[in-house]
């Protein structure tokens, strides 16, 4: 799947059946659905996991916390926007 075949499956109802567990959190993320995509990136205990964790974090303007994740991550925070790091995300996690 590409990037833009995932970002028109936001009008969708569901997420991709073949989303994995990642990219299901950013498909919620970008519906628009913060809490969905927070229940599912915390209950995912790996660097990428803790990646998404940040991330929404950093969306929901909790710097402390986001930074804290980060590190879990082995990342830093970027400088970027949030709508440039979703897109850096799912590009990411797609390739995978």
């Amino acid at each position: 799947m590409t990037f833009e075949e995932f970002r028109h499956t936001l009008s969708n109802s569901t997420p991709p059946e073949n989303a994995g567990t990642l990219l299901r959190a950013l498909w919620h993320d970008g519906k628009g659905d913060w809490d969905a995509a927070h229940d599912i990136a915390q209950d995912v205990h790996t660097r990428d996991g803790s990646w998404i964790h940040a991330y929404l974090h950093r969306k929901e303007g909790d710097q402390w916390n986001a930074g804290y994740w980060y590190r879990q991550a082995g990342k830093t925070m970027p400088s970027v926007s949030l709508g440039e790091e979703w897109e850096n995300l799912v590009r990411h996690f797609l390739k995978m």
